[in-house]
């Protein structure tokens, strides 16, 4: 397991908990090691959607589009 997949499954558990604000760090934590998985920013994305910042979800899930047009999982 990578450093990027620890990062997203503890990021992952704290969405279910309900603990967007630090989800989204260990997303952004996760970015910094790969700018270029779509499913990072998809992640990102969810956790800003959850925190009702919009604007900012939205950026992340046009950015996982641009990296994989085609992408099924983008919100």
């Amino acid at each position: 397991m990578t450093g990027v997949d620890s990062l997203v499954i503890k990021g992952k558990s704290l969405m279910d908990d309900g603990k967007f604000d630090d989800a989204l760090a260990f997303f952004e934590q996760a970015l910094l090691l790969n700018q270029n998985d779509p499913d990072l920013w998809n992640y990102k994305g969810v956790a800003l959607r959850s925190l009702g910042r919009y604007v900012e979800s939205m950026e992340c899930f046009n950015k996982s589009l641009q990296i994989e047009p085609r992408d099924k999982h983008a919100s």
